[in-house]
Order: structure tokens, then C-alpha cells, then sequence
């Protein structure tokens, strides 16, 4: 029979993952303000409201309090791109979906607010670079095998589906990502604009074209 977990025990639970969760939300908002570097233990107790004592029972470094950032990003990414996304459809659908997914992205504050400080704080500490291409580089290569997949049925001829599916995202990157990276405004361009003109222009160069003469 299953031990049930007492009052004080949930309680205290509840108050661990606020504590984790109050930390985070500081740590996110400061590294983004000022940089990883120039944050301080003891200034991410204090924005986040709790004791010192308390920060430190939750998170023995800075670099754990990133990783659970990365976490929450590996997350969100997980949820975006869901399992069974490669067979909703012909190409056309699935390119479709995997574009507004990404746009999606885009419009997500703390999504965009991480990037920002990976990008900013990546020269000073590469290790940052790398665990946030760790989580990042599997969708790609998600997206690669799919369009490897397609060309092996005969429907694309992607000769290199890696750098396929790096050219279809820098379509979408450079209408919305780059522009708010660089302070930019965005092309006065709707977002189903942006996807239907992109999935025409990829589809264009790498849709399969059968021989002269076959039926």
C-alpha cells in the first residue's frame, strides 16, 4: 500500500519548487538585464526574494541556475514540436506546421529573452553556447531527416537535407528572429505571408521533378 505524503510534507514541496521557480524567474531577468558574468549569488537571493541560505539549498552555482533555464527552453521546444508532427500531411502540411511552430517561437517573450542572453553571454563563456546548441540542434536534425526521408520516396531532391532545413529556418529567422536580435523593425509583411512564400520558394528548388517522358 502506497504511503500517502503528509500535509507538512506538501507543503514544504509547494514551497521548494516556488523557492526554484521565484530564482529562475530573478536569474532570468537580471542575466538578460546585465549579463550572466555580472550577476552575483547573493543579488539573485535577494531579487528573488528569498534568504540566502534558501538559494543555495536550491542551487549550489550559477551554472545549475542556467541549466534549469535550458530546461524549461528544452521544454518548450519539446511542446512545440511535438511526436507524430512528420505525418500530419503531404510535405506542403508538415513544412507548414513546422513554419508557424517556429514564428510561434518567435513571439515568445522568454524564449526570445533567453536567446538574447545566450547570444550576449556565449563570447565570455562558450560553455553556454554549447548546451544551448545541445538542446537546439536535435529539432534541426529532426527537420534534416525528414527531408531526407522525403527524398529517399522520391518527393524532394534535398542532395544535402541538412542544409535544406537550415535554409527553410533562415527564411523564417531572418522575417521575424533576426529583426527583433538586431533592434530591428519587422517587414510590414503578415506572418501566413511570410510561411506560404517560403514553403513556395523551398518547394520550388527541392520538390523532386519527375524525368521527361515518364508518366
Amino acid at each position: 500500500m502506497p504511503v500517502r505524503e503528509s500535509s507538512n510534507e506538501a507543503v514544504a514541496k509547494v514551497r521548494r519548487a516556488g523557492s526554484r521557480e521565484a530564482i529562475v524567474e530573478a536569474a532570468q531577468r537580471l542575466f538578460l538585464e546585465r549579463g550572466f558574468g555580472a550577476v552575483s549569488m547573493d543579488e539573485l537571493a535577494e531579487a528573488s526574494g528569498l534568504a540566502r541560505r534558501t538559494l543555495y539549498n536550491q542551487f549550489a552555482s550559477k551554472e545549475e541556475i542556467f541549466r534549469e533555464m535550458l530546461l524549461k527552453v528544452s521544454g518548450q521546444l519539446e511542446n512545440a514540436f511535438p511526436p507524430g508532427l512528420e505525418t500530419q500531411g503531404d510535405v506542403e502540411g508538415v513544412l507548414r506546421v513546422v513554419a508557424r511552430v517556429i514564428l510561434d517561437l518567435h513571439e515568445n517573450p522568454e524564449y526570445l529573452g533567453f536567446l538574447r542572453m545566450v547570444v550576449a553571454d556565449s563570447r565570455q563563456f562558450p560553455w553556454i553556447a554549447e548546451e544551448f546548441a545541445a538542446v537546439m540542434e536535435p529539432q534541426t536534425e529532426r527537420l534534416a531527416r525528414y527531408l531526407a526521408y522525403q527524398t529517399s520516396m522520391g518527393v524532394l531532391a534535398c542532395r544535402n537535407p541538412m542544409l535544406a532545413a537550415h535554409q527553410f529556418m533562415g527564411m523564417l529567422n531572418e522575417f521575424s528572429l533576426w529583426p527583433w536580435m538586431t533592434g530591428r523593425g519587422r517587414a510590414a509583411v503578415e506572418a501566413e505571408e511570410v510561411v506560404d512564400e517560403s514553403i513556395r520558394m523551398f518547394l520550388r528548388h527541392y520538390r523532386q521533378t519527375q524525368p521527361k517522358g515518364s508518366s
